[in-house]
């Protein structure tokens, strides 16, 4: 007799696109957050089109993030 698998969990990836997303996903997020943000990202000077360097680099890690989520929508997973 054998016995059933156990049902899989939702909350790990299944696929190799989920893993991928997942793990982009989750190391860009970490570059917008303190220990990054605190040591690399806060820079006063230089400045982009009036705006300090901190605030340029989060908005192109955030844009970034949603890059990622639009692809893994995409992609449906």
């Amino acid at each position: 007799m054998s016995r059933p698998d156990p049902p899989r969990s939702h909350l790990w990836p299944r696929t190799r696109d989920g893993r991928i997303a997942v793990i982009a996903f989750v190391l860009l997020f970490m570059l917008a957050m303190p220990p990054v943000t605190h040591s690399v990202l806060n820079r006063i000077e230089p400045t982009f089109l009036g705006l300090p360097f901190l605030y340029v680099a989060l908005f192109a890690v955030y844009s970034v993030l949603i890059g990622v989520l639009i692809w893994a929508y995409r992609r449906g997973l």
